[in-house]
């Protein structure tokens, strides 16, 4: 991912699943901000996202696609409590990205599965290299 736009996109996209609930806790936007900080987007740059309403545009490559997927879970997850609104919203997403749906449930169903319901990036592949086209 090397493209400006493209990362604000993707943080955009983050802030819209940390406001799916109605409110953003302190957790989860200390979480974007480390987020922001790791694609090298600036502080500034990250709270105009709040303001601005930013395009999103799936990464081209699935893999990028995973990974944005991977974190919607990891910052649905940052405040210990999963939302209905949310769940929809990853949901809707990983269909906007291409992103087959029954891979995105049995992520779902099987992140309970782990510590801190992270699930480890090697079995992330394996769901959904089973679904892939």
């Amino acid at each position: 991912m090397s493209n400006k736009n493209e990362k604000l996109g993707l943080l955009a996209q983050l802030i819209k699943m940390a406001q799916a609930d109605q409110k953003i806790r302190e957790i989860e936007f200390q979480f974007l901000l480390s987020l922001a900080a790791q694609m090298g987007v600036t502080k500034e740059d990250f709270k105009q996202l709040f303001e601005e309403n930013i395009e999103f545009n799936p990464p081209r490559l699935e893999a990028e696609r995973i990974v944005q997927f991977q974190r919607l879970i990891l910052l649905m997850n940052v405040d210990l409590e999963i939302d209905d609104k949310e769940i929809e919203y990853i949901k809707d997403v990983g269909i906007r990205m291409g992103l087959h749906p029954s891979a995105t449930n049995t992520v779902l169903e099987e992140m309970h599965n782990y510590k801190n319901k992270i699930i480890p990036p090697e079995r992330l592949l394996e769901i959904f290299n089973v679904y892939h086209n």
